[in-house]
């Protein structure tokens, strides 16, 4: 029986990246980008205004005060999007808004607030200094710049940075077909009726959802019935996938067939089990290089090996250059009692407790309970030598779901 190290050891060279592709800047949100990125153009792309207010000459009005303001004439005007401004005239102001071109001569903006107009002169009520309120170009990025590297995921401010430095198209990671292969006799798909002895095939929608959010495709494919050959014949269309997980039949019953299939397609198996819980029947495999994880029937063992060996393994095939969730300390609320032997990830609920984060054991941690994933947010990795945990104890937790949320803004107490 592997640890889970150990495991995830033996599946990540497995999962390397499956060669790249051009995608517009309008499908790239979450893909993983297959090279550098260089700026073609500085940032901004030209000296401008942060505020509203007058572009001066900073040695002009370096003696303004409020009691003795300095008085100078408004000679022209910049505003977003207009004309470029001619040069600033020797003792004269230059009305400009935010973002708007800083004219030629002019090495300062004095704020609206700190002057007054009267007609074509304005009061300067504030001394200024050189660049004060002025964005200079390239202070942000400059021409030739790398602004984003091999492997960064595609997050909103991302998008942002490339649509600003007009980059249409970008070659990313192809993202890997992973086909879901549920086997049983008792399972139905959603909408039918339940005769009885029958269930819902929840795990296919349950790990659907959950290759989606990591970036992958995913390929539910109709659940194969109890007999090895539905099994191997579904086996047969999984295996044109990028990747295969089965779901259920790897464990010891009479009716676990999928090692059996395993060997009569030549499916090569590394280990079967992992120590860890709940989800210690756990296989992994090779078919000609191809990846086969036979993930275990109980829903919540299905969900908790998937988030703990199978994720970050296909965040590496996506292109991720750091795949492993790294988790955080929180302090248990109540106490837990549990027989030691395997690393168990409890699922839980994570608060904020002033400067400390604590977490609450959900009272259901059964593997086939599937309400006890509905509203947890942590993860808590309890160790395989430890049976008790007090109160107050700390604990490595791994944020998952929504994260920390609450009925109040965390700003109210903020200054």
């Amino acid at each position: 029986m592997r640890s889970i190290a150990e495991a995830l050891q033996s599946m990540l060279p497995a999962f390397p990246t499956l060669g790249e592709e051009e995608v517009p800047l309008t499908r790239a949100a979450g893909r993983y980008l297959a090279s550098d990125i260089v700026a073609d153009l500085d940032s901004p792309a030209f000296d401008n205004s942060a505020m509203d207010g007058y572009a001066v000459r900073a040695a002009v009005v370096a003696s303004a005060s409020t009691d003795i303001p300095v008085r100078l004439r408004v000679s022209s005007e910049s505003r977003t999007g207009g004309d470029i401004p001619s040069e600033l005239e020797p003792g004269t102001v230059c009305r400009i808004f935010t973002g708007a071109t800083m004219p030629p001569g002019a090495d300062a903006v004095v704020i609206q607030e700190d002057t007054k107009r009267d007609g074509e002169e304005v009061d300067i009520f504030e001394a200024s200094t050189v660049g004060r309120h002025v964005r200079a170009r390239g202070s942000d990025v400059r021409r030739g710049e790398t602004i984003l590297r091999q492997g960064d995921r595609l997050w909103p401010g991302e998008i942002g940075l490339l649509a600003s430095q007009n980059v249409a198209r970008m070659r990313v990671y192809r993202q890997p077909r992973v086909a879901l292969l549920s086997t049983g006799d008792e399972l139905e798909t959603l909408g039918e009726e339940l005769a009885p002895g029958k269930i819902i095939n929840s795990n296919v929608y349950v790990l659907g959802e959950m290759l989606g959010l990591l970036g992958a495709i995913p390929d539910p494919l109709p659940a194969a019935r109890d007999d090895l050959p539905s099994i191997e014949a579904a086996l047969r269309r999984a295996l044109e996938a990028d990747v295969v997980i089965t779901i259920g039949g790897v464990s010891v019953g009479a009716y676990d067939l999928v090692h059996e299939a395993f060997q009569h397609l030549g499916i090569d198996p590394e280990f079967w089990k992992v120590r860890i819980k709940p989800g210690k029947p756990l296989a992994f495999a090779q078919h000609h290089g191809k990846p086969v994880i036979g993930l275990p029937g109980n829903p919540i063992s299905a969900m908790v090996t998937f988030e703990v060996l199978v994720a970050p393994c296909l965040r590496q095939m996506l292109g991720d250059r750091e795949p492993h969730p790294q988790p955080l300390v929180a302090r248990l609320q109540h106490a837990y009692h549990r027989r030691p032997g395997r690393v168990e990830i409890a699922r839980g609920v994570a608060t904020r407790h002033g400067d400390e984060i604590h977490v609450s054991l959900h009272k259901l941690q059964g593997s086939g309970s599937l309400p006890s994933f509905v509203g947890v947010n942590a993860l808590v990795i309890l160790p395989s030598d430890r049976g008790d945990f007090n109160a107050g104890d700390q604990v490595d937790t791994i944020l998952w779901g929504s994260g920390l949320r609450g009925p109040h803004s965390f700003f109210d107490s903020v200054s």
